[in-house]
């Protein structure tokens, strides 16, 4: 299981010291949140804490009634045995075992008591010690990172990384309970951004009645979320943090609405059957303007745009320059233009084609790209001979300087042409680039650099391909005037593109 699935909607449920030093109450703590959680589709852990005091604690302050922790540490103090029976319940309700250890000693104890994963507490997130203990452990972890700064952040993250241990990193806000103001939610998204491939959740400290934030942490993108839980009886009264079993119900309700609301990851851009039949009655149908005969190419100069359309109509959103349609039967004017009386031939398949043969040449040169850019494909003589003539142009910057970077499949060719106002500069970075100025051709590499001068006509083609810089001055729109003159009549001899560099890291399209 991939550690993104391992962490997918998994809800912990914190006991912490709310056992109050009774194993029957925190029996009865384990039991009743049981009870609420058997109509949500999740995954739940329950979560204790461990601690070996006689070492946790200096021998000089055992015992002090002074030091709220030491205090409320021993007074609910629970014995070896009586935390093996806590575990085993948690096992016993179909719950995850989860456990806080804040020693060595008690990791140890985690590991003897066979604890699913480790939690490692706010407090202990730089903790070099205890972290080198836990990772030596082979058990999955979770880090709340409340308080700690983004350089221990990247620590942290790049330590357990570099240990190969599938983890989960919380933002939390160590406050008891944390104002809702004091939340800083967004730093979810940050986290996200800023460590991919790391699941990301939410430690909660608000108040129970407060069902915003959970809503707000899914919108975020948290997957893993925690809470302190009690049970409040005539013995024993819950703090303002923690939630009885009715509060974890209304909870676990308000993330399940949240998680409908959000969607199904992997689903975006998919609009449901309602939506898509609400647009279709909004979008414009195609309409005979004459009447055209069987086996004629129809252009948009044939037809008319307007509503309402029929089921199997061609809608507007249908016709583009890379669609060609032939009448396959007589379509009198006026008439709607049917799916069923056309061949069509989609030429933007084409496309992901090209792209594909550009990524893997872009890939095999390890060159590094923008972000995000603009990309033109350039095909001189019509798409159908993009691989014969053309060249991909990867537009980074045009300012009073510009740089672009080049891609020529191999076998490609870009015809004969020149400026006349950009003087250019080609830096080879990648395979093989023959270059033609002003009637002589010669052979480049990685690492050349050409200088085009302006009025120089130039051409150039790869034998196994190549990717080059272009470093110029502005480029002017209309600035390349080719020696033959057919090309410049291809009004549609340019494809633009924006497109985002993550797709280098995606399997190439294969159609």
């Amino acid at each position: 299981m991939g550690k993104s699935a391992f962490f997918n909607k998994l809800f912990i449920f914190e006991i912490a010291n709310n056992h109050m030093g009774s194993l029957d109450h925190g029996l009865r703590i384990i039991r009743e949140i049981g009870r609420v959680t058997g109509d949500f589709d999740f995954k739940f852990g329950f979560k204790l804490q461990y601690r070996d005091l006689e070492t946790f604690i200096h021998p000089d302050f055992k015992g002090s009634k002074d030091l709220k922790y030491v205090k409320r540490f021993e007074e609910t103090r629970l014995e070896e045995r009586e935390l093996k029976v806590l575990k085993d319940e948690i096992k016993h309700s179909g719950f995850l075992s989860i456990c806080t250890p804040f020693d060595e000693n008690s990791v140890d104890l985690v590991e003897k008591h066979g604890f699913d994963i480790i939690k490692i507490g706010s407090c202990s997130f730089n903790d070099w010690p205890l972290l080198e203990r836990i990772a030596g452990t082979d058990k999955p972890v979770i880090l709340s990172a409340g308080g700690a700064s983004v350089e221990d952040v990247d620590k942290v993250v790049a330590f357990l990384e570099h240990r190969k241990k599938i983890f989960c990193l919380m933002h939390c806000v160590s406050e008891y309970p944390a104002d809702r103001n004091h939340l800083r939610l967004s730093q979810i998204d940050f986290m996200r951004q800023r460590y991919p491939g790391v699941a990301i959740g939410y430690s909660t400290h608000e108040g129970p009645d407060n069902l915003d934030a959970v809503k707000i942490a899914i919108g975020e993108g948290a997957t893993v979320f925690e809470r302190h839980v009690g049970v409040e009886t005539g013995a024993y009264k819950l703090n303002n943090y923690s939630s009885g079993p009715g509060q974890i119900r209304q909870w676990l309700s308000a993330a399940k609405e949240a998680f409908a609301i959000c969607g199904i990851p992997g689903d975006e851009g998919q609009a449901s059957a309602g939506e898509k039949d609400e647009l279709r009655g909004l979008q414009r149908g195609v309409f005979a303007r004459r009447t055209i005969k069987a086996d004629e190419k129809i252009g948009l100069c044939d037809v008319f745009f307007a509503i309402p359309n029929l089921k199997g109509q061609l809608l507007a959103n249908d016709f583009s320059k890379y669609t060609e349609f032939i009448s396959s039967r007589t379509i009198r004017e006026n008439k709607p233009v049917m799916f069923a009386d056309v061949k069509l031939r989609r030429l933007r398949g084409r496309v992901p084609q090209i792209l594909s043969q550009v990524r893997k040449l872009l890939v095999a040169s390890n060159t590094h790209l923008p972000l995000k850019a603009d990309l033109e494909l350039s095909h001189h003589y019509g798409i159908d001979n993009f691989e014969k003539f053309g060249a991909t142009i990867i537009n980074c910057i045009n300012r009073e300087y510009c740089k672009k970077l080049i891609i020529v499949l191999p076998g490609q060719a870009h015809p004969l042409h020149y400026h006349k106002k950009k003087e250019e500069t080609f830096h080879v970075l990648y395979g093989d680039i023959r270059i033609k100025l002003n009637g002589t051709e010669k052979d480049y590499k990685a690492g050349d650099m050409v200088i085009v001068e302006r009025n120089t006509e130039h051409s150039f083609s790869s034998k196994n391909g190549a990717v080059f810089e272009e470093i110029s001055t502005m480029h002017f729109a209309g600035d390349s005037y080719y020696a033959d003159e057919q090309i410049l009549e291809n009004k549609n001899r340019k494809t633009e593109l924006t497109f985002w560099s993550d797709w280098l890291a995606k399997p190439a399209i294969e159609i």
